[in-house]
């Protein structure tokens, strides 16, 4: 399984939108070489949690039935550098949906300062062989806030 970089979902919009959180903090694995005298989390991790929490709103909205794979990005900027003790606010709104892809527009934001922005297409495909759909209800269930929590 790969490893989880959204912390916390704290909107999600069934199939339209979602807002999550990532903490990075010195702990993780990939900041040891990513630098180690100066430690910044690589933009393709950043562009990888904004895929996530997309996948996250594919997984919900078809009850767990489907997920998205990137397949294809367009249009990333990379406007500062993320280090550890930033909260990265990540925000995602799927655009348009044909047969079985769906445009994505992506925005990280670090104290209130846009860091990342990025266009992706996700492919939808089906979430049973790569996952149990259980485990993945387990772990939304994990990361995502009830709305009485918000």
């Amino acid at each position: 399984m790969r490893f989880l970089l959204v912390d916390r979902i704290l909107e999600l919009d069934s199939g339209k939108r979602a807002i999550g959180i990532k903490n990075v903090t010195l702990s993780e694995d990939f900041l040891a070489h990513h630098f180690p005298d100066y430690p910044i989390m690589p933009g393709t991790l950043i562009a990888e949690a904004l895929v996530q929490l997309a996948d996250w709103v594919i997984r919900e909205s078809t009850d767990f039935a489907q997920m998205g794979l990137a397949i294809g990005f367009e249009r990333i900027k990379f406007r500062r550098m993320v280090r550890p003790g930033d909260q990265l606010r990540l925000e995602v709104k799927l655009l348009e949906r044909q047969n079985d892809q769906v445009a994505v527009e992506g925005k990280a934001y670090c104290d209130g300062a846009l860091v990342t922005s990025l266009s992706f297409t996700l492919g939808i495909e089906a979430l049973e062989p790569l996952q149990n759909p259980e485990i993945a209800r387990r772990i939304y269930r994990m990361i995502a806030l009830a709305p009485d929590q918000v």
